[in-house]
C-alpha cells in the first residue's frame, strides 16, 4: 500500500519492558469489562428476569465485535496512544451508566457500549506488534496477550467476589474507576508513534475488506479462532448458571474462582509465541484446537457431577484457546506491517462474532437441554475449529 511508505521510513519506538507492562495492564484491564457480567448472570436474572442472562452478555460481546470493526482500524490512521486514552475515558462513562441502570433495557444498552469501548484492548495488542522486532514478535505479542488473557479470566473471579459481597452495581462502578486509572497510565507511559497511513475513514474501512479478500491465511486464522471462541463463550456464559444450581449450589464468588484455574492457561501465551517464532504457528493452532475439544469431552464425562472435572476442563480449554490465539496472531501480524490495525479488525471481528454466537448458543443449549447439550454444542464448535488447520495442510514453502 503506497500510503504506508511514510510510516515505513519512521523508526518505531522501542518496545521496552516498561511499555510491555503498561500495554499488558491496559489490554487486560480493558478487555475484563466484557466479562464482568458473567458470574453475575444469575443475580441479574433475579432482578431483571431470565432474559437478562442471555441479553446482557450477548450485547456486550456484540458491541465488542462492532467496536473492533469500527474503531480498531483507526489505530493505523491516528496515534494509538491517543485512541487508547480516549476510549478508556469513554468506557468509564459507559460503566457508570451500567451501574446506575434502572431497568433491563438501559443495562443492555450500556453493556453494548461497554463492549464497543473495551476495544481499547485491541489497540494495545497491535501496538505491541508494531513496536516489536520481527524475530521476537510472537514472544512479545504473547507477553502482552498474557495480560489480556489474565484480564479475561481474572475478571470473572473479581466480579464474583465484588458482586457477591457488594452487589453487581458496585462491580460496574469499581470498573469505571479502574478505567480512569488505566487512561492515566496510558497517557503517562506509552510512546508517541506516527500514523501508518493517511487514508480517509471510508478508504480505511474499504481496505479492511480488501485485506480479508486478498489474504487467505488471514481468513483461515480468523475462522479457526472464531469457532474456538464460540466454544469458549458457550461454556463460560453458562458455567455460573450451572454451578450455582443443584447439585453444586455455589455462590457467585465460588463460580468466579474457576477464573483462577483458567489463569494458569494464560501463562502459556509467551511459550506459544516463542514456538510460533522459531518453528511454525500451524502445529500450535492444531494442538490448541485439540485441547479445546478434549476439554468438552472432560466436561461431558465428568463435569456434570464433579467440580474437579469442571476444573480440569477449564484448564484444558484455556490453555488450548490461548495457545491457538497467540499462534494465529503471530501468523497474521506478519502479513502487512503497516496494516496491523486493519488485520486485527478482520481477525477479531470474526472472533467476537463467533463469541457472540457462542454465548447465545450456549445459553440456549443450557436452557433447552442442560449441561449435556451445552457440552455437545461447545464440542461441535471446537471440532469444526480443529478441521480448519487440518484441511489446510502444510503451508507451502
Amino acid at each position: 500500500m503506497p500510503s504506508l511508505s511514510a510510516a515505513a521510513s519512521a523508526a518505531p519506538a522501542p518496545l521496552t519492558a516498561a511499555t510491555r507492562l503498561s500495554l499488558s495492564l491496559i489490554a487486560g484491564g480493558a478487555v475484563a469489562n466484557i466479562y464482568y457480567n458473567q458470574p453475575l448472570l444469575a443475580v441479574l436474572a433475579q432482578e431483571f428476569g431470565a432474559s437478562a442472562s442471555s441479553l446482557v452478555p450477548t450485547a456486550t460481546l456484540a458491541g465488542y465485535g462492532l467496536g473492533i470493526l469500527g474503531l480498531v482500524p483507526m489505530g493505523d490512521r491516528y496515534p494509538r496512544r491517543s485512541l487508547i486514552v480516549g476510549q478508556l475515558l469513554a468506557l468509564a462513562a459507559a460503566l457508570l451508566a451500567a451501574a446506575a441502570a434502572p431497568g433491563l433495557a438501559a443495562l443492555v444498552a450500556a453493556s453494548f457500549l461497554i463492549g464497543v469501548l473495551s476495544t481499547a484492548a485491541q489497540q494495545a495488542v497491535p501496538f505491541a506488534a508494531e513496536l516489536a522486532p520481527d524475530a521476537v514478535r510472537g514472544r512479545m505479542v504473547g507477553q502482552v496477550m498474557t495480560g489480556l488473557l489474565l484480564g479475561i479470566l481474572l475478571a470473572r473471579t473479581l466480579s464474583g467476589f465484588v458482586g457477591g459481597w457488594f452487589g453487581w452495581r458496585a462491580m460496574f462502578a469499581a470498573a469505571a474507576g479502574l478505567s480512569v486509572a488505566l487512561a492515566l497510565l496510558a497517557g503517562l507511559t506509552l510512546p508517541r508513534t506516527p500514523a501508518a497511513t493517511r487514508m480517509s475513514y471510508g478508504r480505511l474501512m474499504a481496505s479492511v475488506l480488501d485485506l480479508a479478500r486478498s489474504e487467505p491465511d488471514l481468513r483461515r486464522a480468523a475462522l479457526t479462532q472464531a469457532l474456538l471462541f464460540a466454544a469458549f463463550n458457550a461454556f463460560w456464559t453458562s458455567l455460573a448458571l450451572f454451578v450455582e444450581g443443584p447439585p453444586f449450589g455455589l455462590t457467585p464468588a465460588g463460580a468466579g474462582l474457576f477464573g483462577l484455574i483458567g489463569a494458569a492457561g494464560a501463562l502459556c501465551a509467551p511459550l506459544a509465541g516463542r514456538f510460533a517464532d522459531t518453528r511454525s504457528p500451524r502445529p500450535v493452532v492444531i494442538a490448541g484446537a485439540a485441547l479445546t475439544l478434549l476439554a468438552f469431552g472432560v466436561f461431558g464425562l465428568f463435569g456434570g457431577r464433579s467440580l474437579a472435572g469442571i476444573a480440569a476442563g477449564v484448564l484444558l480449554i484455556d490453555i488450548g484457546i490461548n495457545a491457538a490465539l497467540i499462534a494465529n496472531q503471530t501468523r497474521v501480524y506478519a502479513l502487512a506491517a503497516g496494516a496491523r490495525g486493519r488485520i486485527n479488525t478482520v481477525f477479531f471481528t470474526a472472533i467476537f462474532v463467533g463469541g457472540a454466537l457462542g454465548a447465545s448458543a450456549g445459553t440456549r443449549a443450557f436452557a433447552t437441554g442442560g449441561w449435556p447439550l451445552l457440552c455437545l454444542v461447545g464440542g461441535a464448535f471446537a471440532g469444526a475449529a480443529l478441521l480448519v488447520p487440518l484441511i489446510e495442510g502444510r503451508p507451502r514453502s
